[in-house]
């Protein structure tokens, strides 16, 4: 290893004088040194040595080492903030921009790899220890249970920013925002009065054909883990089955079944609220689509967070707190409800005036830890056909 050595040097007699034709012996004491492998990294060795060096003439012949004892203190240079590794089920078009103001408030250089929740959590399952990744950034709930034991506690300061309904029950992630599923309707071909009162309404022979969803969503796949929770096994495959035989329309997500609702292609779908407010501020109020909230409330008008867990395996779990406080903050949430409409978690930050109140939703009571069997979920819609 490439070595910066300073010496301290002192020349000491051993005592008595040399025998004729022979210089005395040197004692060299080397009391520090500082050994600097590149420029992140600088490894202060502090050791004691002592080397006779035999010189018989005006020129070294030989030198006899002793044993080296070292103490190594290593550490990253303050001014460098490090990094951290993102695994984030949520869509790059929404949460690069509060990345990327986090980034440029920290200087920690944040990498993202960005895919659905349901995969994501497949990868960290399948990576286990040897998974990269220091943040799980996830869609819904089920996500975050499905990996629930790989993930560490928070620390109190991050828990205790948020309700404590959107907590996991080991403090292992907290939810991040509020997303309420709706039916959003074509308002060329009809009214929210049309609506039927709940999900199972549109499994009606008057609605064939006339109606969207995305079943490789994760937000879909965790309201139908609220309908297995709220109505049991039996009844919600009974409801897929029947959306099935009913030509129900296929979508790869919730943004298209909103443009499809608008253009006629569909009546309704069956998305995350939010969505619809991004057309309505980039077309304005002509848009010809609208949310509608269930008025019988029960699984379908669920209201579930995206949120955020740190893993056990995390190489960087410091950046990876102030990442999810960085969230949590008035300027993350502030972000959420101004550009993304979605619900804040937190104390001081106020919803868009666009929402309606979460206290005006027909919620069911279903807590977020029931949220957390993915895997069967999954499997009900394969069973069905709803999933290949």
């Amino acid at each position: 290893m490439a070595g910066i050595v300073l010496l301290a040097l002192t020349a000491i007699s051993c005592g008595g004088a040399a025998p004729a034709g022979q210089a005395e012996p040197v004692t060299v004491e080397v009391t520090r040194i500082v050994e600097q492998p590149g420029p992140e990294v600088t490894r202060e060795v502090e050791v004691e040595v002592t080397r006779i060096v035999e010189q018989p003439g005006a020129e070294v012949t030989r030198e006899v080492p002793v044993e080296v004892t070292r103490v190594v203190r290593e550490s990253a240079p303050a001014d460098d903030p490090g990094k951290l590794i993102i695994y984030s089920g949520r869509s790059e078009s929404l949460v690069d921009p509060i990345i990327q103001q986090f980034k440029g408030a920290t200087g920690i250089d944040v990498q993202v790899k960005y895919a659905g929740t349901a995969a994501l959590a497949a990868t960290l399952l399948e990576e286990g220890e040897n998974s990269p990744a220091d943040v799980f950034y996830a869609q819904d709930p089920g996500g975050l249970a499905a990996v629930s034991e790989m993930m560490t506690e928070l620390p109190d300061d991050i828990i205790e920013l948020t309700p404590e309904w959107v907590r996991s029950g080991q403090g292992r992630w907290v939810g991040i925002t509020g997303r309420a599923r709706v039916v959003v309707y074509g308002t060329d071909n009809l009214t929210e009065a049309d609506l039927p009162d709940d999900l199972w309404g549109f499994a009606e022979p008057e609605w064939k054909g006339r109606v969207g969803w995305a079943p490789t969503n994760g937000s879909f796949q965790a309201m139908v883990t609220a309908l297995r929770v709220g109505w049991g096994e039996e009844r919600t495959e009974e409801w897929l089955r029947a959306m099935i035989d009913n030509d129900v329309q296929i979508y790869p997500k919730n943004t298209p079944q909103v443009a499809a609702a608008a253009a006629g292609e569909i009546d309704v779908g069956l998305v995350n609220h939010y969505y619809l407010y991004r057309f309505l501020a980039e077309e304005g109020e002509d848009f010809p689509a609208r949310n509608a909230h269930l008025r019988g409330g029960g699984p379908g008008a669920i209201v579930m967070v995206s949120g955020a867990g740190i893993l056990e395996t995390a190489d960087n779990p410091e950046n990876a707190e102030a990442f999810i406080r960085f969230l949590l903050s008035a300027v993350g949430q502030q972000y959420f409800a101004g550009q993304t409409f979605e619900y804040p978690m937190v104390e001081g930050v106020r919803p868009s005036v666009l929402l309606t109140p979460l206290g005006e939703i027909e919620q069911p009571y279903i807590t977020l830890a029931d949220l957390s069997d993915l895997a069967g979920t999954q499997a009900l819609l394969q069973k069905t056909g709803a999933l290949p």
